[in-house]
């Protein structure tokens, strides 16, 4: 074997190295992410949430579920800089959203706090699921309508970022809002949430 040779064939073994030492990296760094997350719902109970407005919210195998007039789950605490996750699955016809920094939870919409929507058949096609009302519309129409989906929610300083089943629908710049409380929305239709983590950064 002359020099050359061995050379080419050290080429694709160092190669495979780097590449399982990078998938490793990459692996420990998910776990990181998600050791470093704390549980506001995984479907035992609702003590980190307070009820506001007039849904009913059941709890059912790992998810609660909302019914009856409009309402939310508003989150004890409030928040500012963030990394969120929520898992959701709607029927068609179906309102609903995650409103994160509102700054009063007694009052929670649109104009106080950051909606993601989730609402597939919205009349104005504008703001629906995946996107911000009233901020960004959503960068890919992503149907959430009978599936469990994720959202990944970022909210740093001034910088909101919208994930929707590994797919990013919106990334935007808005100082309207720094900090406030989370609500999960019942509006109409079948809406069911399942685990809720946050990361604060």
């Amino acid at each position: 074997m002359t020099k050359s040779q061995g050379v080419t064939m050290l080429k694709p073994i160092k190669l495979f190295i780097m590449l399982i030492f990078g998938t490793l990296i990459s692996a420990c760094s998910m776990l990181e992410d998600s050791s470093s997350m704390t549980s506001l719902f995984d479907g035992g109970n609702l003590q980190n949430w307070e009820e506001v407005g007039n849904a009913e919210w059941r709890l059912n195998n790992g998810y609660v579920e909302g019914s009856g007039d409009a309402g939310f789950l508003v989150s004890q605490q409030a928040y500012g800089d963030f990394r969120l996750t929520v898992e959701f699955w709607t029927d068609g016809p179906a309102n609903s959203g995650v409103f994160i920094r509102c700054d009063d939870k007694q009052n929670i919409g649109a104009d106080n706090c950051y909606e993601v929507n989730i609402f597939d058949t919205r009349t104005d096609q504008t703001y629906r699921t995946g996107g911000i009302v009233n901020v960004a519309p959503p960068a890919e129409s992503i149907d959430a309508a009978n599936q469990w989906n994720s959202f990944e929610i970022l909210a740093q300083g001034s910088h909101l970022v919208v994930i929707m089943n590994g797919i990013e629908t919106v990334n935007v710049s808005n100082e309207q809002l720094a900090s406030g409380y989370i609500a999960l929305q019942y509006g109409t239709g079948v809406v069911r949430f399942g685990d809720v983590r946050i990361q604060q950064l």
